[in-house]
């Protein structure tokens, strides 16, 4: 059992590579500018953090460069203030036309509706980290962004106001088809839905609007193997959900029973 202390900094220019690499393993092969998204991140780094090893005490020299290892960041992009930039504009087409495949008309329509109206911006809501990092750490990285935000908007910086948080999260269901085929009568249950973020379930239960899409075809090795709990073989999926932001503060609560 190795011990890992983690601590969070601001962001800045040394995390590119580390938050790019974070961003490609949740956008997988999806056409997204994760270089342009990683830049923004950074060059609006009043708000957002990273995780880092804490620094050790002792004479490690030998192998410095991973002291800096990004082990995980959280940051927001108001997706109305970046209208037109290439990163933002791939990111709602990306949700719509996963929407339009996997949603009835109605919802289609009223997403396309939230994320196109100017008097009410979404922001999305960007949480990743590795496996290893515990979810512990998900509360403090979540408050202090929240404390971030609401200083932007009291001075006027970028990305103050959201209405709403957009969230993809990495998601599985267990992919076994033949059991299902038993009780193809009405009481079919629905697949449960694993988060890989444990806390973003929390958000989920407050989405006004959520839905799946697959990306199989495109995680041919999860993160360097094939997911499985208890040798269950999981479908990896993406959750996309809109949250309200006044529902933040209520999920925050959830957050700190669950977590303490």
């Amino acid at each position: 059992e190795v011990n890992i202390e983690f601590e969070a900094h601001s962001i800045s220019d040394n995390d590119y590579n580390g938050i790019k690499k974070l961003l490609q393993q949740l956008f997988l092969k999806a056409p997204v500018n994760t270089a342009e998204l990683t830049d923004i991140l950074i060059q609006q780094n009043h708000i957002g953090s990273i995780i880092k090893q804490a620094e050790v005490q002792e004479d490690s020299s030998d192998d410095d460069d991973d002291d800096d290892e990004v082990f995980g960041f959280i940051s927001c992009l108001n997706l109305m203030e970046r209208k037109g930039t290439q990163c933002a504009e791939q990111i709602k087409e990306l949700i719509l036309s996963r929407c339009e495949k996997s949603c009835e008309q109605h919802v289609v329509e009223q997403l396309n509706k939230l994320l196109n109206d100017n008097t009410k911006p979404v922001g999305l809501l960007l949480s990743e980290r590795f496996i290893n990092v515990p979810p512990q750490i998900a509360l403090p990285m979540h408050q202090q962004l929240q404390k971030e935000l609401t200083e932007a908007q009291r001075t006027n910086k970028p990305c103050g106001k959201c209405h709403y948080y957009l969230l993809i999260s990495k998601t599985f269901t267990e992919a076994t088809k033949s059991s299902s085929k038993r009780r193809e009568g009405r009481s079919q249950q629905k697949e449960e839905l694993m988060f890989a973020n444990a806390e973003e379930e929390f958000f989920y239960e407050k989405a006004l609007l959520k839905f799946n899409f697959s990306v199989q075809e495109e995680s041919d090795t999860c993160l360097g193997g094939r997911w499985s709990f208890d040798d269950v073989p999981m479908k990896p999926l993406r959750t996309v959900m809109i949250v309200p932001a006044d529902g933040i503060n209520v999920i925050m609560d959830k957050l700190k029973d669950y977590l303490s």
